[in-house]
This record gives structure tokens, C-alpha cells and sequence, in this order.
């Protein structure tokens, strides 16, 4: 019960909200807001300043929460430890995906080998799956950063270029390809900040010197999927992610246009732990 208060406790400072807090616990906001208010009430201390419905951080707080993000990571490595130390036939493996399109490919293959073992998935950017990594909240990860820390284990899933997806009915949609200029007097719908695919796309719009009518930004593949499907505005994806639908056409875009990679982390020192090696040996081509 300690932990999990002191969870709600660093979540909550972290990110500034209860509800966010709650949201990334995977609890309801009651349960976050009572666990805050019975370790205050416990040792006496205010974490929090409540102000007109808004949560500040008290110094006390602040003076802690280097002391409890330790505590709190030492506690991940040991429960990730002794859930890869078992048998390799059963167990948990925790996968952090930007995109499912390769790794649920291995993932299918893994099952097979390995039907014993649960696999849980979670989505976000690249730069949210390798921070996940590095707080032990997940064993591997998928990234489009080529990331050269080296804590980090490597390998190469595959790369795509990036590709135009619009509404059946979008004025575009009778190409057969398009240029990047077509990109300007259109809304486009881009991820969030930190999404490589974002990135890519500014930085290809900038070099051509286009830009679009409107940006309409959405943290979510999926989101923005529905978007484009309700002909709110085009979107750019790595080829792989644009999955067909009906009402979606997905053109190639002519030119110099980037290519969105995509790796496969885990942290170096784990890379021999039973359920990451067995996913590793079926994601070759090669480790880094």
C-alpha cells in the first residue's frame, strides 16, 4: 500500500494532474486523489497545496521526490527482475509499441513459441516507449529515434517512406501520386510533439518550402485515422501504419521524401533475461 501511494504521489507531481496521474496508473481518479491525502495524513505532511481546485507541489514534496523516484524505479527494476527470472515457458512480457505494424508480426510468432507467456501492450511516441524502458514500466520498446544511449540494445524492425492518406472524396484522391507543394491549402492533421512521423513531416515540409492551410494536431494514430476518415483533413503516415479502409486513399508522395524507421529497444543489461532474449532471437536481422 506504501508504494502504491507514493505511485500516486510522484504521478501525480510529475504531470501536474490527478486525472493524468490516474490515467497512467490505470486506477480512478477517487482512488489517486484518496491515496495522496491518506499518506499526507499519515506522516503529516502537506505534498500538495490545494488552490481553487488546482494542485501545486509543496516544498516538502519537492524535497522528496528525487528520494521517491529512486525508491520507486529500484522497485520496478526488482518486479521486472524477478518476473523474467522464471521460466522462459511462462511469465509477462511488457511491450511499449509507437506502431503495431512489425511488432505484431513477432509478437505473433513469439505466442506461438511461447503460448504460455502473457504479453501486454502499450501505446505512445518513440520518446515515451524509451522513457518507459529506462522507468522498468515495460521490457521492450519500439521506437522511430535512433537512440545511441548505451544502456540500450538495438535492432533494426525495418523503415518505410512516408505516404499521403486522405478521404476517398478528397480532390487528391484520383492521383496516382502526389507532390509535397499538394500538401499546402490543405488542413493536415500531424501526431503530438515527440512523434518521429511528425518530425519527418515538418522537416520535409520545411525543406520544400510548403506550408499547409491549417495544422490540426492529434496524439493519437488512431485518432487521427478516424479523422481523415471523416474527411476532416489529410495526414501524412509512414506507409506500413496507413492500414486500408474503404473510405481512405494512400498515395505515394513524389520527390525527396523521408523514410520513418523503425527499432526495437531493450535496456543492455536485460538483453539476457529469458522472455527478452526469446523476443530477440525473433526479431533478427541483426543486434546493435
Amino acid at each position: 500500500m506504501f508504494v502504491t501511494q507514493l505511485k500516486s504521489f510522484f504521478w501525480t507531481a510529475r504531470l501536474g494532474s490527478i486525472t493524468q496521474a490516474a490515467r497512467q496508473l490505470g486506477l480512478s481518479q477517487p482512488t489517486v486523489t484518496a491515496q495522496i491525502k491518506a499518506l499526507e495524513e499519515l506522516y503529516e505532511v502537506e505534498l500538495f497545496a490545494r488552490q481553487g481546485g488546482r494542485l501545486a507541489i509543496t516544498d516538502a514534496g519537492l524535497r522528496m521526490l528525487p528520494q521517491i523516484e529512486q525508491l520507486l524505479l529500484q522497485t520496478a527494476q526488482v518486479e521486472s527482475s524477478l518476473r523474467q527470472s522464471g521460466d522462459i515457458g511462462q511469465g509477462h512480457l511488457r511491450i511499449g509499441a509507437t506502431a503495431p505494424f512489425y511488432v505484431l508480426d513477432i509478437i505473433k510468432r513469439y505466442g506461438k513459441q511461447f503460448p504460455k507467456v502473457d504479453i501486454s501492450i502499450v501505446n505512445g511516441n518513440s520518446r515515451q516507449m524509451i522513457q518507459a524502458l529506462f522507468e522498468y514500466q515495460v521490457d521492450l520498446a519500439t521506437s522511430s529515434h535512433l537512440d545511441t544511449d548505451p544502456r540500450l540494445s538495438r535492432i533494426e524492425l525495418g523503415q518505410d517512406p512516408l505516404a499521403l492518406v486522405m478521404h476517398r472524396r478528397h480532390k487528391l484522391a484520383t492521383r496516382s501520386a502526389v507532390q509535397i507543394g499538394d500538401i499546402a491549402h490543405n488542413t493536415l492533421i500531424l501526431r503530438e510533439r515527440g512523434s518521429m512521423t511528425r518530425q519527418l513531416t515538418e522537416q520535409m515540409l520545411a525543406a520544400a518550402s510548403v506550408v499547409p492551410q491549417r495544422i490540426f494536431e492529434i496524439a493519437s494514430r488512431e485518432a487521427i485515422r478516424e479523422a481523415v476518415i471523416r474527411d476532416m483533413g489529410i495526414s501524412v503516415f509512414a506507409r506500413h501504419e496507413a492500414s486500408a479502409h474503404p473510405e481512405l486513399v494512400i498515395l505515394p508522395i513524389e520527390g525527396e521524401v523521408p523514410n520513418l524507421p523503425e527499432y526495437l529497444y531493450c535496456l543492455r543489461e536485460r538483453r539476457t533475461a529469458p522472455l527478452i532474449d526469446g523476443f530477440l532471437a525473433l526479431s533478427q536481422p541483426q543486434r546493435a
